[in-house]
């Protein structure tokens, strides 16, 4: 969704409130494209303070679908998104000293990309179904949590395997 604000910029102490929503249903992370489940439209705020500072302010929550790290059944993420943020506008320009705000360009505030940005700060390093899972199997893919499998899944590591060697040429004498 994207917000012409330019003129919010440009009035001195101007407020408005927008009624917003997530118009995409996916999320692009690391070469990789996750579903938006559920979210739920929200109030932006967005606030010039005096002509010198840009506050743009909003609370959602949304669900994203992203496979479990060990077995790769969907699990359903929550993210509660807050933003607070305050910009510098110098000659009718909106600026940041700290970080990068591709989200406005022109005059114009792309909401999903704010949303998203956020979003992926919160990302989170680990996603399992549940905190027992056991994965998959390597040799046949099954999933372990729905049922077993009969793969003899022992594997020796390639740099120990010499010694195997010498433990079965002791073991035959």
């Amino acid at each position: 969704m994207i917000i012409d604000i330019s003129k919010i910029i440009l009035t001195k102490n101007k407020k408005e409130v927008f009624d917003c929503s997530v118009e995409s249903e996916v999320v692009s992370y690391q070469h990789n494209s996750f579903t938006i489940k559920n979210s739920k439209p929200f109030e932006l705020n967005v606030i010039n303070e005096e002509a010198k500072h840009l506050s743009i302010s909003c609370n959602t929550s949304l669900v994203i679908v992203i496979p479990c790290d060990r077995c790769l059944e969907d699990v359903d993420c929550s993210f509660d998104i807050s933003i607070n943020k305050t910009f510098k506008i110098i000659d009718d320009t909106v600026v940041s000293d700290e970080e990068d705000i591709s989200y406005i360009n022109e005059g114009e505030l792309d909401v999903d990309r704010l949303l998203f940005d956020e979003i992926l700060v919160g990302w989170p390093s680990k996603v399992l179904c549940k905190e027992t899972c056991r994965g998959i199997c390597p040799k046949c893919g099954a999933n372990l949590n729905t049922s077993p499998c009969d793969c003899d899944i022992k594997e020796i590591d390639p740099r120990m395997a010499k010694f195997q060697d010498v433990f079965r040429e002791f073991k035959e004498v």
